[in-house]
């Protein structure tokens, strides 16, 4: 995870996205974006006691549940629980935590929500700086009603997305932050654990999700823990950062994007993907302009794995201050984050960047399916040669 959240990436939602990526481009011309990600090859991390199961689960095979009837217990609770991070006030520590091949990462912040409002968030890498030292708060909007936020990335459009994607079972009685929870299962057409929640017995709030690979590694752990809820401790955070100056009257805001719209996009030639490998459906798509041109910024879930993809016209800058060049399944691209969750290159014209909230290996094949320019080979770059030598004894040019 990067050093500076507003809520675990999958819940913000594309405009406020795009806002956020307009200081990195504009100083280096090209498209940021923004979500989360753990590779599966990666080892398991140490199993921890903090999020009990219901007795007599743990260390017995758990059958597959059948599709929920009527929306079933689970999805019932799981839709709850996404009102519940709008509507409760509440206070308390959001610790977001990944495994995988290319590292650990941990993120901690302190959050300050009102019911029905503002969102207030400081954050902060793990083993860096107390969180109240570490940044200035931030303000996330709560009453969009298109993509409010959620805790631990629970929002009524990802539960949605999970319920299509997966089966869920409410599994019985558990505990997780000292307190009573009610634990749901998310399982895989074949039976694999794919995720389980501890939502908090009387408000419903996320208390801790584990997200496993198909190998049952798991590979990323949400928790929310020293929770306190009620107006009183939600009003207890720092001071609100002071409102930005209003945008100059030539600057257009972002819009959402339709259905019609993407297909007229896709007709202008942006190579916009109905969906991504993996069971990736496209959720929510928006567009901002910046001075570098217009940006695209498409959502891509299936309740659990969330890839963000920014698009925009141009190419990338020959010096990418700050960024790593890597090799990804033969592509040459650059990552901004030492875990390997931002991902850019350009292709046909366009400059992409993806950041994912997903297993290394749907991150790989998100990337496989956008365009890509590859480098030439031998014989092309000769001819090349041949070309420009030729151009240098051509009297005639």
């Amino acid at each position: 995870m990067k050093p500076s959240i507003s809520r675990p990436a999958s819940s913000l939602g594309p405009l406020a996205t795009i806002a956020a990526m307009t200081a990195l481009l504009v100083p280096c011309l090209l498209v940021t974006a923004c979500t989360r990600a753990a590779g599966p090859s990666g080892p398991s991390p140490p199993a921890t006691d903090s999020g009990k199961l219901p007795a007599g689960t743990a260390g017995q095979p758990v059958l597959k549940p059948g599709p929920p009837r009527d929306g079933g217990p689970g999805l019932q609770l799981l839709r709850q629980a996404a009102q519940a991070g709008s509507r409760v006030s509440y206070q308390g520590a959001e610790m977001v935590s990944a495994w995988g091949a290319a590292g650990d990462t941990t993120v901690i912040a302190n959050i300050w929500h009102q019911s029905g409002g503002d969102t207030l968030v400081q954050s902060a890498a793990a083993g860096t700086a107390p969180v109240s030292q570490a940044q200035q708060p931030s303000v996330s909007d709560d009453t969009d009603s298109h993509a409010p936020e959620g805790v631990l990335g629970v929002t009524g459009q990802l539960v949605a997305l999970l319920a299509a994607h997966y089966d869920l079972a409410y599994l019985g009685p558990g505990s997780a932050d000292s307190r009573p929870a009610q634990v749901v299962e998310a399982r895989r057409e074949d039976g694999s654990l794919a995720a389980r929640f501890w939502l908090d017995q009387v408000t419903k709030l996320p208390l801790r999700r584990e997200v496993f690979d198909s190998s049952a590694h798991l590979v990323s752990e949400d928790v929310f823990i020293d929770l306190k809820v009620g107006a009183a401790a939600a009003g207890t955070g720092p001071a609100a950062p002071a409102a930005p100056a209003a945008p100059a009257k030539s600057a257009a805001p972002g819009t959402r994007l339709a259905a019609v719209d993407l297909t007229q996009l896709r007709a202008r030639g942006w190579p916009v993907p109905a969906a991504l490998p993996g069971g990736l459906s496209l959720f929510e798509a928006g567009a901002a302009p910046t001075r570098s041109g217009q940006v695209l910024d498409l959502g891509y879930s299936d309740g659990l794995s969330v890839v963000s993809v920014f698009m925009q016209r141009g190419i990338l800058p020959a010096k990418l201050a700050g960024w790593q060049k890597i090799s990804l399944d033969g592509r040459d691209v650059y990552t901004g984050r030492p875990d390997q969750r931002s991902i850019t290159w350009e292709g046909r014209g366009f400059v992409f960047t993806i950041m994912a909230d997903a297993p290394a290996a749907t991150l790989d094949k998100a990337v496989d399916t956008l365009p890509y320019n590859k480098p030439p080979g031998f014989w092309k770059r000769l001819s090349r040669g041949f070309g420009r030598l030729a151009s240098w004894v051509n009297p005639f040019r």
